[in-house]
């Protein structure tokens, strides 16, 4: 639709409706560039609401690329993100460039280079480098010094001046705590990743406080840490249950899966034995045998948020904003009374 099929007071309502003038609707209708994304939107929103057709794209038309970074798509968290974003950001019109990483593959400084090369309007980092605290912060910096707009998904960094937006993992440890302790559980475990991962001190960090607070300050915290995969849960768990560990708190669901296996292997059973707790929710955690008790990232929540806070940087809005999601305690069947 073009601003020539549009009556001038159709141009009044719209603009009415939008807050803006009806010579921005007019480019808006007639897709001329120079309108920021967040007016665009308005302007969309008013001709759904008085009932016209959206401005129609060309088949090359965008309103630009944006990179998407992420880990191996192994773990079912990371595909889920990647579906969340590219959906939302389709809806406002942007073409997501998805870049996975994998350990012998094109490294995160590469697909910086790549897309940069390609002139991206901005670019989202799901659980990137970030999240290492050990990894130097060049690459952010230089996309800050090239006004190239990003935002951080989980391992947040009070030194990068950019949108982060992460999971509360203080808060799951202590709904996973909590819901164990209120079983009987007085021996709880924790199997989480390196310690040189954000994410991961988080998990250790609230996962001690819950301990201290619901059992006592002169309880031992059990933690053992590995690589949140299958394998490292495996490893892990099978040093915790030497310890005489009654429930073991995973920091993902593929190191709970591995726990499961450690434990079936130990001749018990979860969660008659030990009860077992993941974290993330991942597709199809609620058909695992056990179906496994998790603690649910809102990934849908934070992908829009994420999505809103990226469009908002390209407007040009600054912002160093940190927003941390409450995850979910979803109980199953991996977490039963403590055995006798």
């Amino acid at each position: 639709m073009s601003n020539e099929e549009v009556p001038r007071t159709r141009l009044a309502d719209l603009a009415a409706h939008s807050g803006v003038s009806t010579a921005t609707v007019s480019r808006v209708l007639n897709r001329k560039p120079g309108v920021a994304e967040s007016t665009r939107q308005a302007v969309y929103h008013a001709l759904d609401m008085l009932g016209y057709e959206r401005p129609h794209r060309g088949p090359n038309e965008s309103a630009g690329l944006v990179g998407l970074i992420v880990p191996e798509l192994s773990n079912p968290v990371f595909p889920a993100f990647a579906q969340a974003i590219e959906t939302s950001l389709a809806h406002h019109s942007f073409t997501p460039l998805l870049c996975t990483q994998t350990t012998s593959g094109v490294s995160e400084d590469e697909y910086v280079e790549t897309l940069l090369a390609s002139n991206v309007a901005g670019i989202v980092f799901v659980n990137g480098l970030h999240a290492d605290a050990q990894a130097p912060l060049t690459r952010y910096n230089r996309l800050t010094q090239r006004a190239v707009p990003y935002v951080l998904i989980n391992g947040p960094r009070e030194e990068l001046p950019a949108p982060q937006v992460s999971v509360d993992e203080e808060l799951g440890m202590d709904l996973a705590v909590r819901h164990l302790v209120a079983m009987g559980h007085r021996r709880i475990a924790l199997a989480v990743g390196p310690d040189r991962l954000i994410p991961a001190v988080r998990k250790r960090e609230g996962f001690t406080a819950a301990v201290r607070k619901y059992i006592g300050d002169t309880c031992d915290v059990r933690v053992q840490t590995s690589l949140f995969t299958v394998e490292g849960g495996e490893a892990s768990a099978r040093t915790l249950l030497r310890e005489g560990a009654t429930a073991i708190v995973c920091g993902s669901d593929l190191m709970a899966l591995g726990a499961i296996r450690a434990i079936n292997q130990a001749g018990l059973r979860v969660p008659e034995d030990i009860s077992v707790i993941g974290f993330d929710d991942s597709l199809f955690m609620r058909f695992t045998e056990p179906n496994l008790t998790t603690l649910r990232q809102p990934v849908e929540t934070m992908s829009q948020a994420v999505v809103d806070l990226l469009i908002g940087a390209m407007d040009g809005r600054e912002s160093s904003t940190d927003l941390r999601f409450a995850p979910e305690l979803i109980v199953r069947g991996s977490t039963a009374k403590v055995p006798g």
